[in-house]
């Protein structure tokens, strides 16, 4: 096994000292094991998606940034252009759609 840190031990530890928490502490709020928590900051294993969620929340990020390092801001930006777009599909032209996709796609000249 390798020994280098994977990037998501690295997000994690440098909120964990951002947030001026203890593993234990981030533990006990993710409701894992101290062992398992340590591992994870370790690189040595990647939590599952329930345990990863939790750990997001207790660090007050989200599941995005502490596996690809997605920014908040854009994980919300994402989010409101989804919801925008689904709440006016309906309505939208052909022409209009073909447009988002071609945005989308990145064959929009500018």
């Amino acid at each position: 096994m390798s020994t280098e840190r994977n990037s998501f031990s690295v997000r994690l530890e440098e909120l964990l000292k951002a947030r001026r928490m203890t593993q234990k502490e981030l533990a006990e709020k993710a409701e894992v094991t101290e062992a398992a928590m340590s591992h994870y900051i370790k690189g040595d294993r990647t939590p599952r998606s329930s345990v990863l969620a939790r750990i997001a929340m207790a660090l007050g990020t989200t599941s995005e940034y502490l596996m690809e390092g997605v920014p908040q801001s854009y994980v919300d930006e994402i989010g409101y252009a989804k919801r925008l777009i689904a709440r006016n599909v309906d309505q939208m032209t052909t022409a209009e759609k073909r447009e988002i996709l071609s945005i989308l796609l990145g064959d929009r000249e500018g």
